[in-house]
């Protein structure tokens, strides 16, 4: 069983990812996972899932979802007020 990590950040933040290949880009925190404490940041980190036809007039796809990073990766998007 996995310990819950706390985390800086909640749903609906604004953040930066500050280490990987999305480097410098911004988002929206959709979802976190805090049994392993990765989130999913809107438009960061798409992964392309090919997906077979399961019926025979049925056509297969490739559909582009959005992988999870871990939250140490982001920083928090503070409002200049």
């Amino acid at each position: 069983m996995e310990k819950k990590q706390k985390m800086h950040v909640k749903v609906g933040d604004t953040v930066t990812v500050i280490s990987g290949f999305d480097k410098n880009k911004t988002g929206e925190v959709i979802k976190l996972y805090s049994n392993n404490g990765k989130i999913i940041v809107k438009g960061i980190n798409f992964k392309f899932k090919h997906v077979k036809p399961t019926r025979e007039n049925e056509v297969g796809e490739i559909k582009q979802i959005e992988a999870p990073i871990h939250h140490s990766n982001v920083k928090l998007n503070v409002k200049k007020s």
